[in-house]
């Protein structure tokens, strides 16, 4: 048996394979139903009070940015977040009262973030990305733990739930990182179908991994194309439709993040989160973009605008390999 040389002392979600098995088995359904709803409904069936919430991409690119307005709009509470970085939307969700606990890799931007960290309203658990991907990774192959020497050396394992051993094979330490399987996975993609199936387009992190991982997924989609054009070229699905439980049309679903080749970040709406410093301004921005409207498509119509979105369309010329 390996002895335990090192391990971190905080608190970490896991689940026995097994367990998580048996949910898939007996929870998960192949069917190829239609599972399109509004994010309201998607956020209110599927998302509880207490869960642990994973997403692949963050505030820049491709970040189910419509999905966690929702959540903040229905006030849902003591959220666990799991993201290999997280920027905008950590803040947003903290200043909501939603999110308690975070899994992280890297945490930004602005101050109210680190400022809530200090004053202990949200726990931060900082591993590396590497090993966030690893643990999303032992979880969709059923596994407990996957070994990895990103965290050896550093002074994150003290502050992760990692643990070190010896390598029976080399006699060398070797990191394990605990299987994560978490509630729900939010997955924004470039094309899906209303069965589930879906399509990402370029850069992807651990979009399948974590829809594979996860307990239930919700897919927003920037657009929703027919069954038939997954059937006609089934190699560019990312994720199969079996591992989705909602579907949700949401056009400019990331923003103020980019879609590539869709549409470019609003880099002003970036710097009006940025400047958020206190409760104050975080309230105003909260009322202003998402308690005041009823939904995305009024924050679009309302907050946004037809020609800003007409721009950041007009910006997004690189296109190779998107399409």
């Amino acid at each position: 048996m390996s002895r335990i040389r090192k391990e971190g002392k905080v608190e970490y979600r896991f689940e026995h394979p097994d367990e998580f098995r048996e949910f898939v088995r007996d929870r998960k359904s192949r069917n190829p139903t239609d599972k399109l709803c509004s994010a309201k409904e998607a956020v209110s069936r599927f998302v509880g009070d207490g869960d642990y919430i994973v997403y692949d991409f963050s505030s820049l690119t491709r970040g189910p940015q419509s999905l966690i307005r929702e959540v903040i709009r229905q006030k849902k509470r003591d959220l666990w977040i799991g993201a290999e970085f997280t920027l905008h939307e950590s803040a947003l969700l903290t200043g909501a009262g939603c999110a308690s606990r975070i899994d992280v890799g890297f945490l930004g931007y602005g101050n109210y973030i680190g400022q809530a960290v200090c004053e202990g309203r949200v726990k931060v658990y900082e591993w590396t990305n590497g090993g966030l991907a690893s643990r999303i990774l032992a979880g969709a192959r059923g596994v407990s733990f996957l070994p990895t020497r990103d965290l050896l050396g550093t002074d994150n394992l003290a502050v992760s739930a990692a643990k070190v051993i010896e390598d029976p094979y080399t006699r060398q330490p070797v990191c394990l990182v605990p299987a994560l399987n978490p509630d729900v996975a939010f997955i924004h993609v470039h094309q899906a179908d209303v069965r589930g199936d879906a399509r990402i387009f370029g850069t992807n992190l651990f979009a399948l991994e974590a829809a594979m991982a996860s307990h239930r997924v919700i897919v927003s989609a920037e657009e929703i194309v027919s069954p038939d054009e997954f059937r006609k070229d089934p190699m560019r699905t990312t994720i199969p439709y079996f591992l989705v439980d909602a579907v949700v049309h949401a056009p400019f679903g990331a923003y103020p993040g980019a879609m590539p080749a869709r549409y470019e970040i609003d880099l002003e709406h970036v710097d009006r989160l940025n400047a958020i410093r206190n409760d104050e301004r975080m309230q105003e921005y909260l009322e202003e973009n998402i308690y005041g409207v009823a939904d995305h498509e009024e924050f679009l119509d309302k907050r946004v605008g037809a020609a800003k979105m007409k721009e950041l369309r007009s910006r997004a010329t690189i296109i190779e390999g998107y399409r």
